[in-house]
């Protein structure tokens, strides 16, 4: 049984819940209700984020020190693809708020007693997988084109990519390849741990669910990417330290947007079995 409760539902049960299409206003009203949300109690969530611009400073010392100075953009870039997993708190902290109950920072910490923890773990594996994947694939890209040799220094290294064709093609590739993750990462994971928090359906439906949504709204989550890229991009730029009001209001701006994609559970759903 634990298996397919990895798979499917606590039944064995494969659940498809209903998929709604939204529209543009929908996006900015969900960033609405997630600043609110971030707004109620901001200390608490802030104090909650920190982990993650001291995450991302300590991956950046690390790569300077390894001599692995060209993979700090990739991982700047990359560490973005955690993020759905990265928000599992938040998305917690607005599922209590939205029901009246008690949003104490201390209940982020409560996903650990839901029953979907196996799944969410499965899924959080393969965001790693993928994280890792993408580091891979952004070194194999920068050795195809520079070499095994590591950059002298930083200075050097920016002055390769901006100023020789190396460079350029470094840009363009390495972009191009990040956005095929982004776009993975999207399709699969966009509601897959709201819908698993609120309810239980397995790993295999949490992400068929959002592969649906992003089929049924291609225009707006194209843009809910974009506006999610650009957000963590601006929270990043001053040492990450930005990323510490970013990461919560786009959390609590995820699981809103969920409520607006995916049917409540009240809506007949379809159920077969696996």
């Amino acid at each position: 049984m634990a298996g397919f409760h990895v798979m499917a539902d606590a039944r064995g049960m494969h659940v498809q819940p209903t998929v709604r299409r939204i529209t543009t206003s929908d996006l900015w009203d969900a960033l609405r209700l997630g600043f609110e949300d971030f707004w109620a109690k901001p200390s608490h969530y802030v104090f909650l984020c920190l982990i993650y611009p001291i995450v991302g400073l300590i991956l950046t010392q690390w790569t300077s020190g390894a001599n692995a100075i060209q993979l700090i953009y990739p991982l700047m870039s990359g560490f973005a693809l955690l993020g759905p997993f990265a928000a599992l708190g938040l998305y917690e902290i607005s599922r209590r708020r939205e029901l009246g109950m008690n949003t104490s920072w201390r209940h982020a910490f409560d996903v650990r007693r839901s029953s979907a923890v196996p799944s969410i773990a499965v899924i959080g594996v393969m965001l790693v997988a993928l994280f890792l994947l993408w580091l891979y694939t952004a070194q194999s890209i920068y050795t195809g084109l520079f070499g095994d040799q590591p950059p002298a220094s930083i200075g050097g290294f920016i002055r390769d990519v901006l100023t020789t064709s190396k460079g350029w093609t470094l840009i363009l590739a390495g972009n191009a390849a990040g956005f095929v993750f982004a776009v993975v990462v999207l399709a699969t994971t966009v509601v897959a741990f709201p819908l698993l928090l609120d309810r239980d359906v397995g790993a295999v439906s949490a992400i068929e669910t959002s592969a649906r949504a992003v089929m049924a709204n291609p225009l707006q989550m194209a843009l809910w990417g974009l506006l999610v890229a650009v957000l963590l991009v601006i929270g990043s730029i001053p040492l990450f330290a930005g990323l510490a009001v970013v990461m919560p209001v786009l959390g609590h701006a995820t699981w809103h947007l969920y409520r607006k994609v995916v049917e409540p559970e009240r809506v007949q759903q379809i159920r077969r079995p696996m």
